[in-house]
């Protein structure tokens, strides 16, 4: 089976683990790639679901780890791969002068990328008729898991540590929307200063469209190399279903966002988020994906994961084959347009491990 179709059948489904202590522990709840594990095959770093309602009936079996780490990918009894697990990172040892677990501060996702939730709160989340209904990020919140705003001094710590200790190498912040004006960008700004200020590491900072344009040039003077605005949803229909708040922010507002953060940050360097198998059809992420390439944005197509306790917990994942149709065009139209994810500073995008996209690129 080619690396791209494995990975794809893996993120749909999920997989059943033989030993649930492989590897770097995983998620629940939150926000980012949660209920997931991250395992490498062919080379390729990838989060795959071990926590979801899918994974438990999964047809894959992920074997023991044998003396060199390495695990046996099973289809219904038949051998079909390999996987190895990235090991527990050092930094996740240490905590903060203030006492805080650094593991409460940012964490690792991937093999190489420190991600943090810098406000681990949201307006929206607050409100069933607002909240995103995919969104779990009160989950870890709420079970102790993380705080609830991680310090600019914190942020810094943790990423200098992760960087001389685990070699990583950029670096995640997204946050809540804590407002609805700069929304976060200005929480985003100040924490960015302070990790550029004590380590050199690329950062890739993630909010809603500000209301000010002059937001982007306040967040590239800070330290921000990249920037995500994630659309989730790409079709006025389903974004009112099923993220009514932040369905407030409309289309064109993330248009004209786009339009003017890309001369800030250049292009392929602002990206944005969205999810295949919430409802948008096909032709629908593929429609969006060229207007946005021809913009200069780079569209991260990843498949939606169902997480526990959420209101879309049982809605079903993409199909492998859904996820090939969209995929497979979508690095052409990328080839063609000159954007690679390996040109892309830090991010999503260039860790690349909640889709198969970049091994379609390649």
């Amino acid at each position: 089976m080619p690396t791209e179709h494995l990975i794809n059948a893996l993120q749909s489904y999920g997989v059943r683990l033989a030993d649930t202590r492989a590897g770097v522990a995983s998620r629940r709840g939150g926000a980012g790639p949660s209920d997931h594990k991250a395992m490498t095959i062919a080379g390729r770093t990838v989060m795959v679901p071990v926590h979801t309602a899918s994974a438990f009936d999964s047809p894959y079996l992920v074997r023991r780890p044998d003396a060199d780490g390495s695990s046996l990918i099973e289809h219904e009894g038949t051998v079909i791969g390999r996987v190895t697990f990235p090991g527990k990172p050092r930094f996740y040892g240490l905590q903060t002068l203030d006492g805080v677990p650094y593991s409460k501060i940012a964490v690792l996702h991937g093999r190489d990328v420190l991600a943090t939730t810098v406000l681990q709160t949201c307006i929206r989340y607050q409100s069933r008729t607002r909240t995103c209904r995919f969104c779990s990020i009160g989950q870890s919140l709420a079970a102790g898991r993380t705080v609830a705003h991680k310090t600019p001094q914190q942020l810094a710590e943790v990423a200098r540590a992760a960087v001389l200790l685990d070699g990583v190498k950029h670096m995640v912040m997204t946050t809540g929307t804590p407002n609805a004006t700069d929304r976060g960008a200005a929480v985003l700004c100040e924490s960015a200063f302070a990790v550029k200020a004590a380590v050199d590491l690329p950062i890739q900072a993630q909010c809603e469209p500000p209301d000010d344009d002059r937001w982007f040039a306040r967040l590239k003077a800070s330290g921000v190399d990249a920037l995500g605005m994630h659309l989730e949803a790409v079709t006025p229909e389903v974004r009112a279903a099923i993220m009514p708040g932040k369905a407030s922010v409309p289309l064109e507002r993330y248009y004209d966002a786009f339009a003017a953060a890309v001369p800030v940050f250049g292009k392929g360097q602002v990206s944005t988020y969205i999810l295949a198998g919430l409802g948008d059809t096909a032709g629908a992420i593929l429609t969006m994906a060229e207007r946005l390439i021809a913009m200069g944005v780079y569209p991260f197509v990843v498949p939606f994961v169902p997480i526990s306790g959420t209101p879309l917990e049982d809605h079903p994942a993409p199909s492998p084959d859904f996820m090939h149709s969209v995929l497979a065009p979508l690095a052409a139209m990328l080839a063609g347009a000159g954007l690679r994810s390996t040109d892309i500073k830090a991010g999503c995008g260039r860790c690349g491990a909640c889709s198969a996209l970049s091994t379609y690129e390649r």
